[in-house]
């Protein structure tokens, strides 16, 4: 269970880090553009540690006070969630504490 979690968290970054990147790439092109509800729909899915540095690494967004601040606070979200309920999860089913 615990792998199937990691790889699709995995995955959902990667595809984060990538779409901010084909994002600015298009954005340079002037192509039609990602909508940004759908950058934020990643990170939301689980993907905000692979949006935050894909938005960081490609300079992208990185005027928009929504992304700066909100990016970086679904990825600590995401990452505490992710710990507790990793906590919770060991010490219900293996009894490992923490």
């Amino acid at each position: 269970m615990l792998g199937v979690v990691a790889i699709y968290l995995l995955i959902i970054n990667i595809i984060g880090f990538f779409i901010m990147g084909s994002d600015k790439k298009k954005a340079i092109n002037n192509e039609y553009r990602i909508p940004e509800k759908k950058l934020f729909m990643v990170a939301l899915m689980g993907g905000g540690v692979g949006t935050t540095i894909g938005m960081r690494h490609f300079r992208h967004k990185t005027k928009h006070w929504y992304f700066v601040v909100g990016m970086p606070a679904i990825a600590a979200i995401e990452f505490f969630l992710g710990f507790f309920l990793l906590q919770f999860f060991l010490t219900t089913f293996y009894s490992i504490k923490l």
